[in-house]
């Protein structure tokens, strides 16, 4: 994510008259979450605030996106590049080549099935940056468990450094320490200490001294504890910064003063500075130590990278003290500037100007305003001075030995153009299958963007068609341009940001049309280099009338509202201002008739009590006040929840509230939480096949639930816990809520769903019920009506969320 940039645009083309709207990421006003996106409407050179029934007349032109997301240097789009056919685990570059090191004994080229067209070589293989094929270096690595750990390249790159765990370098004994001289591409002969363990880390300081990092104990029969640094005739130098564990990283500031230490460790010279520390180069002397659990006591430091403006870490953690994100390191200070929470283990970064790089499989941003629990992410890039994660989702997946995708990353220079490398364990790379090695370049952008997804239209409203659709993701492209057409000929331009974990509804609102008559929509979207995709094209009547229900709940400025009027397909079309569609997951019957309001032609949505629900498809957060409203009809005995507040869209929340779910028995829950439990519920049960109407709120009037119009229960808790969350239809997690039904999710039809940031009136609610064609009477009660003093209010305490 990123702070607001240049707001998204809408602009209309052609002589007609046209009103529209572009509804983009709703998020949280938080420092780490972007602000709301709004729609505008360009006209010449001036910028308006597009709004419903405005009409923009003349000549407009559009604002068109940029080809990829901004400052991010490298395209989403995988080059064809030779693979290996086991683990790569270090990679390096210098000259035009990139040396990649690790536990493999053969290379394939890129759509090679394993085990087909393969190449023998051992451990190692170079390849041409620019082509992604082998060039004619051949350097083996072998052993009795050979593996390339780490690469580091010589300041002058004539000498490439490797280690690991081998005892020979194209059949001459080296100690798991070795130098290639890249013009021969032959070892080099004198450069051979003795490491009498594992090598994880290495880094070259300016004057030609290299740094390591492992398991060793010991350097040509000296004591050297995880660290030791030797200068290029192999010399070892007194350097010798003790830690009591594992050194896995190491990397040398620009100035060659200092070097940062990372790994396992608990100490260096028996200071306490767990997994991270800053020496000297000179003496090995503590500049900088991380005490206190600085670094978590149950995460360590995997890679390390430094320039002018300071150090960056790679983070791994288990169990509940983890951390498991990147932390920036000011320079020459080398206190914290920022570290980013993402959950997923960190392998390697790399720091590219103002980008830093990441190779995880991050899978939980949500603390730092980023995705939800749920899919793995294995590259990512932030800026330096920012850690917030911009578009740029080229992804791998997990693939062999720990399953953890990338284990380290370069960057490539040949020509006029530069190549970023991310090898691992990963055997496919978007979506198709590719070994070890991945290869993406600066340009072009050669990715067409999806198209528009789950085109649908409103007409609720007299004379207007308001046509909407979830924006496309693009691995690359924050914003796309979304081309309107009606009846063949272009209406609209509209630009519009969007993440694969945040899809804001984009909207195009015509009210140039003549009730009755068909028109005929399509919209395309394309990115900045003119990859374009096309959604299926929409027949659309506008009518001659308004709904008198739609029409009362928008006036109370809802922030989401779903009538349920989609056929067919995976989306929901939000008919508030605010652009929050949803997805649907699981069995669910569309269409369902006849929907809450007798008297109009709209539909509901059934669901089917196991795995069937909507989400809202972007995040939001920020509430000092909300209102959530349905309609439902079941006679399930198994409970469920029907609408609430939950932190993922593809399991089950682990934090969850502001819902309302029925109980076994029928009867109606209303639940909060701050940290302990508060509930409303009905004294009756609403499980009678019939339809009812249900409003749940919380604000400054306290706690209040409504049921058929009318007030049924209500309390004085007026606390609201925030966090990064999505409003949810038909089930989520009831694990540990009072009354806990048989089951998560509702068996039954769900219609006119909406959200309001606002706390409504009693007033406004029962005027909303009449809107139905309903009248407050106690017959529409199932067993006479609730009221506030025959329901139940209730406060507990819960398991922590």
């Amino acid at each position: 994510m990123r702070g607001l940039g240049r707001v998204p645009g809408a602009t209309a083309a052609g002589p007609r008259r046209a009103a529209l709207v572009a509804a983009v990421a709703a998020v949280a006003p938080l420092a780490m979450v972007a602000p709301a996106l709004l729609g505008t409407a360009v006209l010449g050179t001036a910028v308006a605030t597009a709004v419903v029934g405005t009409a923009v007349v003349g000549t407009v032109y559009a604002d068109p996106a940029r080809a990829t997301t901004p400052g991010v240097g490298f395209t989403a789009d995988a080059l064809p590049t030779y693979q290996t056919n086991g683990i790569a685990w270090s990679v390096a570059s210098a000259n035009g080549a990139v040396y990649v090191g690790g536990t493999f004994s053969a290379v394939r080229p890129p759509g090679a099935a394993a085990g087909t067209d393969e190449s023998s070589v051992s451990n190692f293989v170079a390849l041409d940056a620019a082509t992604g094929k082998p060039t004619d270096c051949r350097v083996s690595f072998t052993g009795k468990t050979p593996s390339v750990r780490a690469l580091a390249v010589s300041p002058d790159q004539r000498t490439l450094y490797a280690a690991g765990l081998f005892s020979a370098v194209n059949g001459k004994a080296v100690q798991n320490l070795a130098a290639v001289d890249l013009r021969t591409c032959t070892q080099v002969a004198a450069f051979h200490p003795a490491v009498n363990g594992w090598v994880r880390g290495l880094a070259v300081a300016p004057n030609g001294d290299v740094y390591l990092a492992g398991e060793f104990r010991s350097v040509d029969g000296h004591n050297r504890s995880h660290f030791a640094a030797v200068t290029p005739h192999a010399a070892l130098l007194p350097w010798a910064p003790a830690a009591d564990l594992d050194g896995y990283t190491v990397a040398v500031t620009p100035d060659g003063k200092n070097v940062a230490l990372g790994g396992a460790f608990n100490s260096v010279d028996g200071v306490d500075s767990h997994a991270l520390a800053v020496v000297t180069t000179g003496t090995g002397e503590i500049v900088h130590s991380y005490p206190d659990e600085f670094v978590p006591q149950g995460s360590t430091v995997k890679s390390l990278v430094a320039d002018g403006s300071g150090v960056y870490s790679a983070n791994e953690g288990t169990g509940f003290d983890l951390f498991d994100g990147r932390m920036a390191l000011n320079s020459p200070t080398f206190t914290e500037r920022w570290r980013d929470t993402c959950l997923g283990a960190t392998q390697a970064v790399l720091v590219d100007g103002r980008n830093l790089y990441a190779a995880s499989h991050a899978h939980d941003c949500s603390s730092m305003g980023g995705f939800p629990n749920g899919r793995r992410q294995h590259l990512s890039v932030e800026g330096t001075h920012d850690p917030h994660l911009r578009v740029w989702w080229p992804d791998t997946n997990g693939g062999l030995g720990e399953a953890l995708g990338p284990r380290a990353l370069a960057i490539a220079s040949t020509g006029t153009h530069r190549y970023l490398f991310a090898v691992g364990e990963f055997t496919s790379v978007n979506g198709k299958e590719q070994q070890a090695v991945l290869r993406l370049p600066d340009g072009p952008d050669t990715g067409a963007p999806p198209g528009p997804f789950g085109v649908s239209a409103g007409t609720a409203t007299a004379g207007r068609v308001q046509l909407r659709w979830l924006a496309s993701t693009d691995r690359d492209d924050e914003t796309l341009t979304y081309d309107v057409s009606r009846d063949g000929s272009r209406i609209a331009t509209i630009n519009a940001r969007s993440d694969w974990w945040r899809r804001p509804q984009v909207s195009y609102v015509d009210t140039d049309v003549v009730p009755g008559r068909l028109y005929v929509y399509r919209v395309r979207a394309r990115d900045g280099s003119g990859n374009t995709s096309s959604g299926s094209s929409l027949g659309v009547r506008p009518s001659s009338t308004s709904n008198r229900y739609a029409r009362t709940v928008l006036a109370d400025r809802p922030s989401l509202y779903w009538r349920y009027d989609e056929r067919t397909g995976n989306s929901l079309g939000d008919e508030s201002a605010a652009g929050n569609g949803g997805l649907l997951q699981g069995s669910r019957t569309p269409a369902v008739r006849p929907g809450a309001l007798a008297q109009d032609r709209s539909t509901a949505m059934g669901f089917d009590g196991e795995t069937g629900y909507a989400y809202q498809a972007q995040p939001e957060t920020g509430r000092t006040a909300f209102t959530v409203e349905t309609w439902f009809r079941t006679t399930t005995k198994g409970g469920g929840k029907i609408v609430g507040f939950g932190d993922n869209t593809t399991r089950l929340s682990r934090k969850d509230d502001r819902h309302v779910y029925l109980r076994d028995d029928g009867r109606l829950t209303f639940g909060v939480y701050t940290g302990v439990v508060h509930t409303l519920t009905s004294r009756f049960a609403y499980n009678d096949g019939r339809w009812h109407h249900v409003v749940a709120s919380q604000g400054g009037g306290g706690m209040a639930l409504y049921l058929d119009g009318a007030r049924a229960a209500t309390n004085r808790v007026r606390p609201i816990r925030n966090y990064q969350g999505y409003w949810r239809v038909g089930g989520d997690r009831l694990s540990g809520w009072p009354s806990r039904p048989t089951s998560n999710f509702f068996a039954g039809v769900v219609d006119e769903t909406a959200v309001y940031r606002t706390q409504l009136t009693a007033q406004r609610v029962a005027a909303h019920y009449r809107a139905s064609g309903r009248t407050l009477d106690l017959a529409d009660a199932p067993m006479g009506r609730d009221d506030p003093t025959s329901a139940q209010s209730g406060s507990g305490r819960r398991a922590s969320q």
